[in-house]
């Protein structure tokens, strides 16, 4: 279906892609809970730059922002609706109609077909007492109010019941099941704050999904997990067993607290684990290195060398017997090429790890090649020097066989 036709069917992008039933919507919300994180703030030029990658990456939806949050964060998203073309468009709202027209102004550039709102209430006994003051049928109510006010807007409602996995399980199916009857085309389940296990998720979206597609069978239910107990990414895999085919994170994880699920970490699990899954994305993996990196740039931030996918360790190997099965078939310690995610190929760091293939493979790159008693040598001063400063960088081992080579002319000329 062209945009043209979508547009003039009222068929949201969502819907399109939807239609296939193991096709997996990537939603990135590293520029709204990702920039909600301390020391992730990012400027109206930054997020424009964010947006451009996450479209050529291929992300199927862009939470650009939260615009009731501030005059500048719907300025923010105003700007990136009107100026990137391609994924749907979404603002986050709380369950009022001031954040929701908010979100409404601040998506207007976009093709309707492209917009989404994304409304929200907490609904677990300590948000519902503790920061709302409200019974379940306030809730419930209001979830519905504003469902169908956000309706009344968009044609792409989703709505979120926050910190549901300590939701009671037949409330939050009740309050689930009554967004759906008011208009709400995706239900997010978010794990707010990190607290689920992966076998819980996946009973709970498979329930879910149980009973509320009988009334609503083309729902699409959503996964949004944090990190606090190190399980977001095994989370949305399991809610993707479960039924879900949304998934909702962020590029190197960024978000509130520990994070969210790395976007790139779930993109690659289901590439690579295809087999078990048996889903596909939109997205163009080839981008993610990229990805990351801009947003390395834009936050003034690193990550960690050992990072899933993207950290500069991921394909790197010092260890000599992984180089030596890596110089025979790259498969023995990659399950996936670098080439696929943006980096130009696998590298070998040479330290005292690092053995006598590794060593010789790189001084024949360099243009000195070494084998026999020479090679012995050579290896023999570069575990002693790698001991001394760790990595042995090109020079260091042209070094180490010129003193080699050295040390040989002199024993000739008094043998």
């Amino acid at each position: 279906m062209t945009a043209e036709q979508v547009r003039v069917s009222g068929v949201s992008r969502t819907e399109e892609i939807a239609a296939d039933p193991n096709r997996v919507i990537v939603f990135d919300t590293t520029m709204r809970d990702g920039e909600q994180a301390p020391g992730f703030s990012m400027s109206a030029q930054a997020k424009l730059k964010m947006a451009q990658v996450l479209t050529d990456l291929g992300v199927d939806v862009i939470e650009a922002g939260f615009a009731a949050a501030s005059p500048g964060d719907e300025d923010c998203i105003r700007r990136v609706a009107g100026e990137i073309e391609g994924p749907v468009f979404c603002s986050l709202s709380r369950s009022n109609e001031k954040d929701i027209d908010a979100s409404f102004r601040a998506l207007a550039p976009a093709p309707k077909s492209h917009r989404r709102c994304h409304v929200f209430i907490g609904t677990s006994p300590i948000h519902r007492t503790a920061k709302l003051k409200m019974s379940t049928n306030e809730v419930l109510s209001t979830a519905v109010r504003s469902v169908e006010y956000a309706r009344s807007l968009f044609d792409d409602v989703e709505f979120s019941a926050e910190d549901a996995f300590r939701t009671e399980p037949e409330f939050l199916a009740d309050v689930m099941e009554a967004a759906a009857d008011a208009g709400a085309r995706t239900l997010n389940v978010p794990d707010t704050v990190g607290y689920a296990t992966p076998q819980e998720v996946r009973e709970r979206f498979a329930a879910l999904s149980a009973r509320i597609h009988k009334r609503h069978p083309h729902v699409i239910f959503s996964a949004h997990c944090h990190d606090d107990l190190g399980m977001a990414v095994a989370n949305s895999l399991a809610a993707i067993e479960g039924g879900a085919r949304q998934v909702e994170g962020a590029i190197n994880g960024i978000g509130e607290r520990a994070g969210n699920a790395s976007i790139e970490e779930v993109i690659m699990a289901l590439k690579v684990r295809e087999d078990r899954y048996g889903v596909t994305t939109g997205a163009d993996s080839r981008h993610l290195v990229r990805a990351s990196k801009i947003l390395c740039e834009i936050t003034e931030t690193v990550i960690a060398r050992n990072k899933s996918v993207v950290g500069i360790n991921a394909f790197a190997h010092e260890a000599g017997i992984h180089q030596h099965g890596m110089l025979a078939d790259s498969r023995t310690y990659e399950i996936m090429r670098p080439q696929d995610v943006g980096f130009e190929g696998s590298w070998f760091v040479l330290g005292k790890h690092s053995g006598r293939h590794a060593i010789a493979k790189r001084a024949e790159t360099i243009g000195r090649p070494i084998e026999g008693e020479r090679l012995a040598a050579v290896v023999v001063g570069f575990k002693q020097r790698a001991d001394q400063i760790g990595e042995i960088n090109d020079a260091e081992l042209i070094a180490i066989i010129d003193r080699v080579d050295g040390v040989s002319e002199v024993v000739a000329q008094y043998a």
